[in-house]
């Protein structure tokens, strides 16, 4: 007679299934992410905390579009554009995602250097922006992918760190469960602005070109090399585990977003920090309530960028790679993909240029989730078409409910997009 599994052994079952979508909902809390969501709490409070909630099922629902995109064409999100829709479409979309990305990836090299500057006083915040650059940029291109893909699964274990932080400052947990699942909103232009930047910086365009391509790394990790081999071994197993990574890394993302929405509200907003101006002031404002909460919210912005800055990057190589038909994929060595190691290159060249032409680090970070938020109803209506294309889906195409909540993505965030762009001149 078997026994029954242990606690231990369900919990190492599951931990083994977590992959690219554990890595995509982490690096979804990048410093873009933090510093937007620390903006928003010092600003509004607790006004805005139900968006952690409410988006999450949205976001769950477009990464698991991507996923099964991946998974089943065996290509990534670019290349089955191009494969579907006119060259121009697919540059066009290109194009917006380098743009975004590298704005982003400056802006998150600044944050970093600005946390690390807090700790090592001595040196100056262009040092540790090529410190972290040339560091992401080793591990990309010299670490063989599965043990880089490990790498990236336990360095979001750092997002804990701002749990810690929420659990250290002394919260009124009911007025936060409250917030949490009654919405409000003031509809003033800067909140509107906020909550764009909020939406982009949460369901960002890197992340569904990621997502889908990591998962065919992972098929490709597992010994199926060609396209034709990917699309043949697909199983309603290999789906349910992707869902279960899914929807465990986007609720991981979005638990760790109520926290530092609520860590902020219940100590920035409360003392009258309403306005933050760097990253260094935002850790600093923490040191108030004591050195824990100094120490964890600075080393957060550090490990995240650790985790997102090789996430931006890898996936504008990506999608630049299957754009133009080049070989690519962190599974290749650096002589095996050189254009697509090279856009890595380029993009964190230009990274430290911005930082060198003393890009504002918070301006920078919640201009970057704002461009991410009119960008991506553009690359998720392709999103929704490709998992609804049943000739290319197969038994595998996304449900009615999937589409639907697919479709009001694309509509909410064209709408917030206009919404900030109308903010942005008011």
């Amino acid at each position: 007679m078997e026994t029954a599994p242990s606690l231990t052994e369900e919990l190492e079952v599951y931990w083994a299934e977590l992959g690219p979508g554990l890595t995509t909902g982490a690096a979804d809390d990048d410093p873009s992410g933090v510093i937007t969501y620390t903006q928003a709490g010092a600003t509004y409070g607790l006004q805005l905390i139900w968006t952690a909630l409410y988006m999450y099922p949205f976001m769950s629902v477009v990464q698991e579009m991507c996923a099964r995109i991946g998974i089943v064409s065996g290509r990534g999100l670019a290349a089955n554009i191009r494969r579907h829709y006119k060259p121009y479409v697919l540059y066009g979309v290109t194009a917006l995602l380098f743009f975004a990305n590298t704005l982003n990836i400056a802006a998150d090299l600044g944050a970093m250097a600005a946390s690390m500057r807090l700790l090592a006083p001595q040196f100056t915040a262009n040092v540790f922006v090529v410190f972290f650059a040339v560091l992401s940029l080793l591990l990309q291109i010299f670490i063989p992918y599965g043990t880089y893909a490990k790498y990236l699964k336990y360095l979001s274990l750092v997002l804990l760190s701002y749990v810690a932080v929420a659990l250290a400052v002394g919260l009124d947990w009911k007025v936060v469960l409250y917030h949490t699942f009654v919405p409000s909103m003031t509809f003033s232009p800067d909140q509107l602005l906020l909550l764009c930047a909020i939406l982009g910086t949460t369901i960002s365009p890197y992340l569904f070109f990621w997502q889908t391509s990591q998962e065919v790394e992972e098929e490709i990790l597992h010994g199926e090399t060609s396209v034709r081999k990917r699309q043949k071994s697909t199983t309603p197993e290999e789906i349910h585990s992707m869902r279960t990574d899914v929807w465990s890394g986007m609720a991981f993302s979005e638990l760790t977003t109520f926290f530092i929405f609520a860590a902020c509200a219940g100590t920035l907003y409360a003392h009258g920090v309403t306005t933050v101006a760097t990253a260094d002031q935002a850790a600093l404002a923490l040191k108030s309530f004591g050195d824990f909460a100094f120490l964890f919210f600075s080393l957060g912005i550090i490990g995240t960028g650790m985790l997102a800055v090789p996430v931006l990057a890898g996936s504008t190589a990506y999608a630049m790679a299957e754009s133009f038909g080049w070989r690519y994929g962190l599974y290749r060595k650096w002589h095996q993909a050189t254009a697509f190691y090279g856009v890595i290159i380029v993009s964190m060249l230009l990274g430290i240029v911005a930082n060198f032409m003393q890009l504002d680090p918070i301006k920078g970070l919640i201009y970057a989730a704002a461009v991410n938020g009119m960008i991506a109803p553009v690359v998720l209506y392709f999103v929704v078409k490709l998992s609804s294309d049943k000739r290319l889906m197969h038994d595998y195409v996304s449900g009615r409910a999937a589409r639907f909540l697919g479709w009001a993505t694309v509509y909410g965030m064209a709408f917030s997009g206009a919404a900030a762009i109308w903010a942005m001149f008011a």
